[in-house]
């Protein structure tokens, strides 16, 4: 594969993660605005025909009793963790994509860190969404690894 084409695989991955982080801050910022008890009513929207239907819907049941357990403290972590994760990468995004040297590095670090978690929370989750969201970081990493060397060989020598 030649450069051009791995440049641009670079800069088609770096936009989709800039995508997911602007969805993880509205998704933040919508959660932390939104009370418990209205989450509980649109799932109860969003389930109840389904239950008439099937009182026994293994995911309309698990949904409105994920929804009726839902407390203001797990709310309170996951409107500050998605505000927060979306925010990191917002920032990471705009320096990968302005060509900043420091955004190579602190990219391949904070997504390293977001793998580590994904893949602790897939232990307790068992979410196949982790592993898929996993594989397609390791990818963005090789990716910005790359770059990296690129844009470091490109360096004018002092």
């Amino acid at each position: 594969m030649n450069e051009r084409r791995i440049h641009q695989l670079f800069e088609i991955s770096v936009l989709l993660k800039g995508a997911h982080a602007l969805i993880e801050c509205i998704g933040g910022i919508a959660l932390a605005l939104i009370s418990t008890d209205t989450i509980v009513h649109l799932v109860n929207l969003l389930t109840q025909d389904e239950l008439v239907k099937n009182p026994n819907d293994f995911i309309a049941t698990h949904l409105l009793s994920w929804a009726q357990n839902f407390s203001l403290t797990t709310k309170h972590f996951y409107a500050f963790y998605l505000l927060t994760h979306g925010l990191v990468k917002v920032l990471l995004v705009i320096g990968l994509l302005r060509g900043k040297l420091w955004a190579y590095p602190a990219s391949l670090v904070a997504l390293g860190l977001f793998i580590v978690y994904q893949l602790y929370r897939f232990t307790d989750t068992h979410g196949i969404g982790l592993l898929v969201l996993t594989a397609f970081d390791l990818v963005v990493m090789v990716l910005i690894w790359h770059e990296y060397r690129l844009v470091r060989q490109h360096l004018p020598a002092k």
